[in-house]
């Protein structure tokens, strides 16, 4: 089944509401740009839409790239900022290098981030989660998982974001004093032939690794895959991040130990209403220190249904 949502397409969840062209020209736009095309978003969408009833004076968008390149990412906040778009929020591939680019959109429109932060630049507000504290939950459930130790290894779509890098950290912080150990991470710049490829190599290269680590929503997927076509599910400890549908379905069937999971949906919605806000003049929904933090949690077997269950209600809204 194809689990990759079309590169390239834009949602405008103005026209889901029943506005015209004529009444979307007249309202301002609030955009919501990702950092590549993956199922993951389809959550944050349903809280954008969510947002979209309750906001009839904007028009919402959720934009994706081309492609998972800062460059590409530029050129589609550029469009937005010469479109007069009042406000974006994104999750910015290459925060570090980017930083000049989102500061020149700072100055232009509204910028908020959100899933990887840009602390440098000169963004309203992050929301999302701390990357660090899910790295740590990651890194309890590998040591759960190895209570004897073992070689560990990573993938990860973009290892430069800052998302990345802070679950990373935030796993290595945890396996500090362990017998297990995160041996080397692969990315694969939200390429998933390359994503898929890189779990082969491992299996070929390291006949020892003990367990294998999906940072992105879509690696734990691709792990689970490969092992299940080299006849290797159950052997090899798999522990993932984010809620993709065979993740969890590894979860149910106990081949994946368990995944931490965000709240995206409370990203398109809370987002958006504090951007509006924001926009509006109301900015006590900032704090001080503009970093907003969604918590996230840990899936294992025995709550799976129950979030499975959660995450079907919130997508019929």
């Amino acid at each position: 089944m194809q689990r990759l949502l079309l590169a390239g397409v834009s949602v405008a969840f103005a026209v889901a509401a029943g506005v015209g062209p004529a009444d979307a020209a007249d309202k301002k736009v609030l955009a919501f740009v990702v950092n590549g095309a993956s199922d993951f978003w389809k959550i944050a969408e349903a809280g954008m839409k969510k947002a979209q009833g309750e906001l009839p004076n904007y028009e919402l968008q959720f934009k994706y790239p081309e492609q998972a390149a800062a460059a590409v990412q530029q050129r589609v906040m550029d469009d937005l900022v010469a479109a007069g778009a009042a406000g974006i929020m994104v999750s910015a591939v290459d925060p570090k290098n980017q930083t000049e680019h989102l500061n020149k959109v700072a100055f232009q429109t509204v910028l908020f981030t959100t899933d990887s932060d840009a602390p440098k630049s000169k963004r309203v507000a992050y929301i999302g989660s701390s990357n660090t504290d899910l790295g740590k939950e990651a890194g309890k459930l590998m040591v759960k998982a190895l209570p004897n130790g073992g070689k560990c290894v990573g993938f990860v779509g973009l290892p430069g974001a800052d998302n990345a890098r802070e679950r990373i950290e935030g796993v290595k912080e945890t396996l500090k004093g362990s017998k297990v150990e995160l041996v080397d991470v692969r990315g694969d710049e939200i390429d998933q032939t390359r994503a898929k490829r890189n779990v082969e190599d491992i299996l070929a290269a390291m006949p020892d690794v003990s367990c294998l680590v999906g940072f992105y929503s879509y690696n734990t997927p691709r792990i689970y895959e490969v092992l299940k076509e080299a006849g290797k599910l159950g052997k090899i400890k798999i522990i993932g991040f984010d809620e993709d549908p065979i993740t969890l379905g590894g979860v149910k069937e106990g081949s994946i130990v368990g995944t931490v999971v965000q709240q995206p949906f409370e990203w398109g919605y809370q987002g958006m209403k504090l951007m509006a806000n924001y926009i509006g003049g109301n900015k006590g929904g900032i704090p001080a220190n503009g970093i907003i933090i969604v918590p996230g949690k840990v899936i294992e077997k025995v709550n799976v249904d129950e979030f499975m269950a959660s995450m079907k209600q919130m997508l019929k809204k």
